[in-house]
């Protein structure tokens, strides 16, 4: 878990795409950089194969760009939207079958804390609604019951969308998809309000028209899974391409979606929220 996995042998270094060259180069390893310095390093590729206004695309930029140790990150998701993206980045990246994510995440977290005791590596789960909600459902449940020290990341476009707009757990009641023609018939599964009595000590619930907000978020929900137990952030990230709106408004519509049904929410225990308090304050020192 290093620059090295991800450095070219020297003899097909020069074979390779400048972008992929720069995704090492010009990665996020070592520095201490955020949202804001977006731009300023290589998070991913330019020609990964998402739809034009993707939100889940922007969702993960997002989400990489607040780790706070990408170099020691293992990011673990599933088959879904997610995956184009996050095999085309500049950190460890684990694909399972579909819905084992937080499964193959808890051994993983558990074989690292045994290999690396003294070193901090995160372990992050980042998938759809899909993988999280529906098909692995039981395999997030339960890991927040265990109390494993991972943060689970659910990029929410409210449906299956790329293998045909069928609606999920996740889509609102009401929604016509292609495959819900009369419109979805059951309410949105509340998985937010699931992290909290499930075990889960910290939760935001937050959309991509709010970077820095998401930024803290994820942030904290790292930090805190290292020391306290399971954290959760559930990030609205909209499809143009099955919810039939134009790829310029993605950001329009997660704005609105962020005013009505998916307004900015955030929990934490007493523990966590002392903990963060004396994390901030540390990084307000350094920045001062």
């Amino acid at each position: 878990m290093s620059k090295k996995i991800i450095t070219p042998v020297a003899s097909l270094a020069h074979i390779l795409p400048e972008d992929y060259r720069d995704l090492v180069e010009k990665g996020p390893h070592g520095k201490s950089v955020g949202i804001k310095d977006l731009g300023s390093f290589k998070e991913i590729t330019e020609e990964h194969p998402h739809c034009a206004g993707c939100g889940v695309s922007l969702g993960v930029r997002l989400a990489l760009a607040a780790l706070p140790a990408p170099e020691d990150t293992l990011v673990v998701g599933t088959p879904g939207c997610s995956f184009f993206a996050l095999s085309q980045t500049a950190v460890n990246y684990s694909n399972t079958a579909f819905g084992n994510q937080n499964s193959v995440a808890s051994g993983l977290k558990r074989m690292l804390s045994i290999r690396y005791p003294d070193k901090d590596k995160d372990v992050v789960v980042m998938a759809g609604d899909g993988g999280i909600a529906d098909i692995g459902l039981d395999m997030t449940l339960h890991s927040w019951f265990r109390g494993e020290k991972i943060s689970t990341i659910m990029l929410d476009n409210e449906v299956y969308g790329n293998t045909g707009g069928q609606e999920s757990g996740m889509s609102p009641e009401g929604q016509v998809l292609h495959m819900a023609p009369k419109g979805k018939n059951f309410k949105k599964i509340p998985v937010f309000e699931m992290a909290r009595t499930a075990g889960c000590v910290y939760g935001a619930r937050v959309t991509i028209a709010s970077p820095k907000r998401l930024g803290r978020a994820v942030n904290r929900a790292i930090l805190l899974a290292r020391e306290l137990g399971p954290t959760y952030v559930q990030i609205y990230t909209p499809c143009p391409t099955n919810m039939k709106f134009s790829p310029a408004d993605t950001i329009r519509i997660a704005k609105e979606a962020g005013s009505t049904h998916y307004a900015f929410e955030e929990f934490m225990t007493e523990e966590a929220a002392l903990r963060i308090a004396v994390m901030e304050g540390e990084q307000g020192k350094i920045q001062d």
